[in-house]
């Protein structure tokens, strides 16, 4: 049977926020190998082939390929893995799909990475001339000149050197095809998903100039140049692109202030900020980013489950004052007091009845104050 499917690696809880990462033309998804370990500590991270690159069939397409083309293959991964809305970064080729994606079908994606890529390659003739050079004489030459092309001198990754010699020819001149084809320029200030540019500084197939044409037009865009970094990035300086992504598509601290808002109540998170020193500020910060950005957000359990938790574990650890607080928290989560109760009884059973008895009467004390005890 043909495969119709893009190959792909998944790495990551399959509970969490779902990114695609693409990759540049003849490399494969060994390119986000430093970064994408990484992202999956937060994200459902979903690497993918171009066809004929890595492990994927070199049939997806053919003469005249386009864009569009990659674009509805990505797609249709995302539907077979049952992804409907995906964070998206892409290299090069990979980030005009991105680009693609976020002008032609906006409702898929929540933000979007655009790594050492371009909304056009320097016009169509280039790539014209590629595609029929290795149309006729295969990849080999390309190879030679992988490290130069890719890389700021002296650095190489003999991984992703060797993906170049192992892509289909054909599949490669088909994305050749592509990239001659393609020229979003016109269409940038259409994108509405928070968009982040990340450019080499050093890179001299899609220059630091050709990320700045896209951040001037996309509204709302970010900018950021890494130094010491050529064509393919997250291999050469993957620290550096971590960070950038890391900022862009965990937005954790901002989330987790505005879920720690909604569970725990402004007054509560006013007193908190105006408690807050140099001394503790980057443990507010821990607190905001993992316990309310990624534990509180993770749509696994629901804020009502939590909370019935976290009372359960409050009292199992004597924790009565913040036991009280998240009593309230309960409250605004759908909690009745009923249920309530009906958690702290529970407790006596299995943290035992003096903890309960600390429990009941802080519980109690905090109804009585909102007038439902």
């Amino acid at each position: 049977m043909t495969a119709t499917l893009l190959n792909h690696r998944t790495e990551g809880p399959l509970s969490a926020a779902p990114l695609l990462l693409g990759p540049s033309l003849g490399t494969s998804s060994a390119l986000w190998g430093k970064v994408a370990p990484e992202l999956s500590i937060t994200h459902r991270v979903v690497r993918w082939d171009l066809p004929g690159h890595g492990g994927s069939p070199a049939d997806l397409i053919g003469p005249g390929a386009t864009v569009a083309d990659l674009a509805d293959l990505v797609l249709t991964l995302a539907d077979s893995l049952g992804i409907e809305r995906f964070a998206y970064a892409g290299v090069s080729l990979g980030g005009a799909v991105g680009l693609h994606l976020a002008v032609h079908h906006p409702e898929r994606i929540s933000a979007l990475a655009v790594v050492c890529s371009s909304a056009h390659f320097n016009g169509a003739k280039p790539w014209e001339e590629r595609a029929a050079r290795v149309r006729a004489e295969g990849l080999d030459w390309l190879v030679e000149s992988a490290d130069t092309r890719w890389f700021t001198p002296g650095f190489t990754e003999p991984r992703l050197v060797r993906d170049q010699g192992d892509t289909d020819p054909g599949a490669y001149a088909a994305c050749c095809d592509a990239l001659a084809a393609f020229d979003l320029r016109d269409r940038l200030a259409e994108i509405t998903a928070p968009t982040l540019l990340v450019a080499g500084r050093e890179d001299r197939a899609t220059p630091p100039a050709h990320l700045r044409e896209i951040a001037d037009a996309v509204p709302g865009a970010g900018l950021v140049e890494i130094p010491g970094a050529a064509h393919l990035a997250p291999a050469e300086r993957p620290e550096a692109v971590l960070t950038a992504l890391r900022a862009h598509f965990d937005g954790g601290a901002r989330r987790g202030m505005q879920v720690r808002r909604e569970v725990l109540g402004d007054a509560h998170v006013d007193r908190a900020q105006a408690r807050q020193t140099p001394f503790t500020a980057r443990y507010q910060d821990f607190i905001s980013r993992y316990a309310w950005g990624e534990i509180w957000t993770d749509p696994t359990l629901s804020r009502r489950e939590r909370s019935m938790i976290t009372l359960t574990a409050l009292v199992a650890h004597g924790h009565y004052e913040e036991l009280a607080m998240h009593v309230r928290a309960a409250r605004r989560n759908g909690l009745t007091p009923e249920e309530i109760g009906a958690v702290l009884l529970q407790t006596a059973v299995y943290c035992g009845v003096p903890a309960a008895n600390s429990a009941f009467a802080a519980a109690q004390r905090v109804l009585a104050e909102d007038g439902e005890a």
